[in-house]
């Protein structure tokens, strides 16, 4: 009886959750994912820079 129990509380979770909006209210993972392109962006902006300064170190060896 205790497992039915058990049983009919881990479905109605699985329910639950799966019927939720894919839009939650808070965006954390949004925020991450922003964070993580804005660094994408600097490296990538960055990268010109770094070859300039290796080329300039190895001119000046």
């Amino acid at each position: 009886m205790n497992f039915g129990r058990i049983l009919f509380f881990v479905f109605a979770c699985f329910m639950l959750v799966s019927m939720s909006s894919a839009n939650p209210k808070w965006k954390i993972f949004k925020k991450i994912e922003r964070m993580g392109q804005n660094i994408r962006d600097g490296i990538i902006k960055a990268g010109p820079a770094v070859a300039v300064v290796g080329s300039a170190a190895a001119i000046g060896k």
